[in-house]
Formats: structure tokens, C-alpha cells, sequence
């Protein structure tokens, strides 16, 4: 797998693929969440998967404030379903990223081609979704034992940069 800095400034979905690493956000319902996500793919060459439905439509005003001016450097594509998302992808190796996860998120040796699946902030995954994960494949943030969950773009942060880190944070200056 190639790192995306040529598809970086790409609109085109078709090399959505190139890039080393996938974040997927099953129906996100709240703009300024997907634009930090976006502002987030953007700064760290990874492709964002928007499955529907989403709470809002991508021309939202909050969605583009939050985002800023990097929707234009960030890949983004929509799936009306998860599984047309996979195959989108090549079918690769998904990571679910929940508080019902038992491994943390620093724990597995992650690859280029791997995806990191959100779910929507107020409900998280559905356990459908996180029963198809394998056990070792589902991830956690720790976090204080009072403590629900972290902002939906901050989590994804901690992951990417996780990921990225193990590579060498490969395409930064």
C-alpha cells in the first residue's frame, strides 16, 4: 500500500485507496465532528468513509466551519452501507473503535491498508456491527473509570496518530 501525499489533493474517490490508512464514520450525526475529521484526514493522509445516513448533508455550514478550508486536501467519500464501504476498500482490515472494546488501542501492530470504524456519537456501534469484529480487533481508549466517552474526533485522533506513529509518520515534514 502507498502512502496518499499525490492523492492528498485529490477530489477523486477512485485513490481513495492509496492511502495508508482508512477512518470510517458509521452514520455520524454531528457536523462540526465530521469537519474536525476532515481537517483530521486531511493533516495526516488518510481517507475518510462517511456511511448513511448521516445526521447532516456535506454541504452543512457547521460541517464546513469545523472543517475549514481542508475539505479540499482531505479524501472523502460516502457509502449508503457498510459493506459497499468494505468492498470499497478492498476489503480490509477493520479495527472497531469502542467502549465495549477490551483491547487498547496501542496494543495491535497496525498495517497500511488497515480501517479504524467509528460509530455515531450518540449511540456508538450497534453490537451487530461490533460482534462481526474479531475480539482482538476491538479497540479502547482508556480513560478514567467515571468517564463515558472522549469527543468523537478526538478519539479518532488518538488512533490515527497511533497508527501513523508506528509507521514513522511516513509523508510528514
Amino acid at each position: 500500500m502507498q502512502r496518499c501525499d499525490d492523492a492528498l489533493y485529490s477530489h477523486s474517490n477512485n485513490r481513495a485507496h492509496t492511502c495508508m490508512f482508512s477512518i470510517i464514520l458509521f452514520e455520524p450525526e454531528i457536523p462540526p465532528n465530521t469537519g474536525n475529521i476532515i481537517r483530521l484526514a486531511a493533516n495526516t493522509g488518510v481517507a475518510l468513509h462517511l456511511i448513511e445516513p448521516m445526521g447532516f448533508e456535506l454541504d452543512e455550514p457547521r460541517l464546513k466551519r469545523a472543517g475549514l478550508d481542508y475539505r479540499e486536501f482531505a479524501i472523502v467519500s460516502t457509502h449508503k452501507d457498510l459493506q459497499s464501504c468494505f468492498h470499497s476498500l478492498g476489503d480490509p482490515r477493520v479495527f472497531a473503535v469502542s467502549t465495549k472494546g477490551r483491547t487498547n488501542y496501542n496494543e495491535p501492530k497496525f498495517d497500511a491498508g488497515d480501517a479504524f470504524l467509528f460509530g455515531p456519537e450518540t449511540r456508538g456501534l450497534p453490537d451487530h456491527v461490533i460482534d462481526a469484529t474479531p475480539a482482538e480487533r476491538r479497540l479502547r481508549i482508556p480513560m478514567q473509570q467515571r468517564s463515558r466517552s472522549l469527543n468523537l474526533a478526538n478519539a479518532a485522533s488518538v488512533v490515527i496518530y497511533e497508527a501513523w506513529r508506528q509507521h514513522g509518520f511516513i509523508g510528514c515534514n
